[in-house]
């Protein structure tokens, strides 16, 4: 005689399979991030002119040989626009793989050693409560001729206090786990926990992390041009042409909406892209 067992749904992440493919709705969240990157790192080799040379009049309207107008100085929008996102992707990404690098490891460290876990997280409480623009003009005043390296090295140490704290809660669970425990039983070491145990299982956790790393380093980075710290003119940097561009916006729009849209753009297809690897969850049927 066969008899039915009661069940209830529960909702838990879908375990990870090696090999498995990315559902495809999921992947085409990468698509958009991919082209506009792809577009923004070989812009300067896109560039109809050179980014320091008058090719029309001072905040001319767009037209021929011009595709946005010009800027303050009567130089190609269109070829600045392209040029200036290589430098501010790549100092964006630094910032967003450093913080997310320490981060995971120090995050996984406190959930996986309590003690040292306190004293990780009474100095992230401290140091969160220092505001980013205050602590950018601190490094800037500290280090006047840092330039880029200024503000990244500001940017890493104002991110990362808050990224520790949420690695540590997302590892807590797993660090009382059995297989957790059993490997610190074995006495391995805790580095070699976070690499073999901790990190696999928070790999959603980690990208969303990197995601919201990058795009706060955008934002901070752009904060900085308008304080006229990090990039300084000639530099084609989509934050710099906002400031520089801005008296001039009732002249030529495109001047400083072009830039603006840019950034904007930047920050949402990589937080999309970097949703996707998030684990989904799924109903799970328990006798």
């Amino acid at each position: 005689m066969t008899t039915a067992s009661a069940s209830t749904d529960t909702a838990t992440p879908a375990p990870a399979r090696p090999g498995r493919h990315p559902h495809p709705h999921r992947a085409l969240l990468l698509l958009p991030a991919a082209l506009f990157l792809a577009v923004a790192l070989a812009g300067p080799w896109l560039a109809p002119h050179p980014i320091d040379a008058p090719v029309t009049a001072t905040y001319a309207e767009a037209g021929d040989g011009a595709l946005l107008g010009g800027d303050q100085l009567g130089r190609d929008v269109w070829s600045r626009l392209l040029d200036g996102g290589t430098a501010l992707i790549g100092c964006a990404f630094l910032i967003g793989a450093a913080v997310t690098a320490t981060a995971a490891l120090l995050g996984c460290l406190a959930a996986l050693r309590p003690r040292a876990g306190r004293v990780l997280e009474r100095a992230a409480d401290v140091a969160i409560l220092l505001p980013s623009v205050l602590g950018i003009m601190l490094v800037a005043l500290a280090w006047p001729d840092g330039g880029r390296w200024a503000v990244i090295a500001a940017a890493i140490v104002l991110g990362t206090p808050f990224a520790v704290r949420v690695i540590a809660a997302a590892a807590a669970p797993l660090a009382a786990a059995g297989y957790v425990e059993a490997a610190l039983m074995r006495g391995e070491s805790s580095l070699s926990i976070t690499v073999r145990e901790l990190l696999p299982n928070l790999r959603g956790t980690v990208a969303a992390l990197f995601g919201l790393r990058f795009v706060e380093a955008v934002y901070i980075i752009s904060t900085a041009a308008f304080l006229q710290i990090g990039p300084q003119p000639p530099e084609a940097d989509w934050a710099l042409m906002i400031r520089e561009n801005a008296p001039g916006i009732l002249l030529n729009p495109w001047a400083v909406l072009a830039p603006s849209a840019a950034v904007a753009l930047l920050a949402i297809t990589v937080n999309l892209a970097t949703s996707a690897p998030a684990p989904r969850t799924q109903a799970v049927t328990s006798a």
